[in-house]
């Protein structure tokens, strides 16, 4: 008991001793108590308890125009804020925002990519993200994810997502052109990663909106991208991709069937009636009776029996022998449409090839 009452006395002075520190005159006292809050704070919580004092003085040397004072500053801060409400809501409370927009739009990476990763932190706290939204973060984390390191457009993507939970940050973020970046970013990353989710939720918000919707569909493959996160996403991103094909096809079915049809999006559609999670099977369901009233569809399938396969796998779910007659229909019919949807992208790619020697 003695040891651990000795441990505990040892640990107070040394919490005290910094706390002095990062109060103090001197700049370099300040930089190396900021430093040593940084490593304190890095996975202990009580210890972001103990230096939530250490905010105030920290965003006092956000101001400093000194580099290495702010840099040690919002590494501190990052970690006080990990997994502490109290300390985010008092980071953003105590004035933090303006310098670290400042630093969003520095020319030095490094402390950009930490300023970014400082936003994104805060940007957790839900009731951070009005004032986040109002301090002119918006646009400059667009413009970090467009070029930025790699690490800050991660951030800036992952902020941007938590930010665009108020819908009136969608109607800031649309005229700053985002779509064709998030289209650039999920053909460039995993299928099954949190960028593809976070990508995927955000262009399915975009395209309820009609320039979201344009900025879709004249990208250069586009709508195709969106329909591979469909067939290889993780869950929650293809229930995320067929939202957003859904949205194309609700607004506008003449305009916008052909286009997801000739994508080869059926496949994957019919696997999410099965597979997906209930949302994206509801929403697959829906674009399925959106789609299969076009012609198109029905010789595309090259068949007469759409509506009872779709009707059978849709519904008829309960018990082993219909689940197995269900899924071998499923997969006749994926077999089918996936074979015509490849000669379509091979027919495709030879006529852009074709375009392409005859312009030389």
């Amino acid at each position: 008991m003695a040891a651990l009452e000795a441990g505990l006395a040892g640990e107070l002075d040394e919490v005290a001793k910094i706390m002095k520190q990062i109060r103090s005159e001197d700049e370099a006292c300040r930089i190396a108590a900021a430093r040593e809050i940084r490593r304190l704070t890095k996975t202990s919580s009580r210890n972001r308890r103990q230096f939530a004092g250490a905010v105030v003085p920290l965003v006092s040397m956000l101001r400093s125009l000194n580099s290495d004072s702010g840099e040690a500053a919002i590494l501190a801060l990052v970690n006080l804020a990990v997994k502490d409400e109290r300390n985010k809501i008092k980071i953003v409370e105590a004035g933090a925002l303006v310098p670290l927009v400042h630093f969003l739009q520095s020319s030095d990476s490094t402390l950009q990519e930490y300023a970014t990763a400082a936003v994104l932190t805060l940007s957790a706290s839900f009731p951070n993200r009005p004032a986040i939204s109002t301090s002119g973060a918006l646009p400059l984390l667009i413009k970090i994810l467009v070029d930025g390191n790699p690490q800050a457009k991660i951030d800036a993507l992952t902020a941007l997502y938590n930010l665009s939970t108020i819908p009136e940050n969608l109607t800031i973020i649309l005229p700053l052109h985002p779509v064709p970046t998030l289209l650039c970013l999920l053909r460039n990353c995993r299928k099954s990663s949190k960028i593809t989710e976070k990508c995927s939720a955000l262009l399915e918000l975009l395209v309820n909106f009609e320039e979201g919707r344009a900025a879709l569909t004249a990208a250069e493959g586009g709508v195709l991208t969106i329909v591979e996160v469909l067939e290889e996403g993780s869950l929650r991103s293809r229930e995320h991709a067929v939202g957003a094909l859904l949205a194309l096809c609700e607004s506008d079915q003449s305009r916008y069937r052909d286009v997801i049809l000739k994508e080869g999006a059926i496949p994957g559609l019919l696997q999410l009636t099965i597979q997906g999670t209930p949302k994206s099977q509801v929403k697959a369901h829906l674009l399925l009776q959106l789609l299969r009233s076009s012609r198109c569809i029905r010789s595309e399938l090259q068949t007469g029996t759409f509506d009872s396969i779709v009707c059978n796998i849709v519904s008829n779910m309960d018990g082993g022998e219909q689940m197995g007659k269900a899924k071998k229909m499923l997969a006749d019919m994926i077999k089918v449409s996936m074979e015509q949807s490849l000669r379509h992208l091979q027919q495709r790619a030879f006529v852009g090839r074709t375009q392409n020697g005859s312009s030389k």
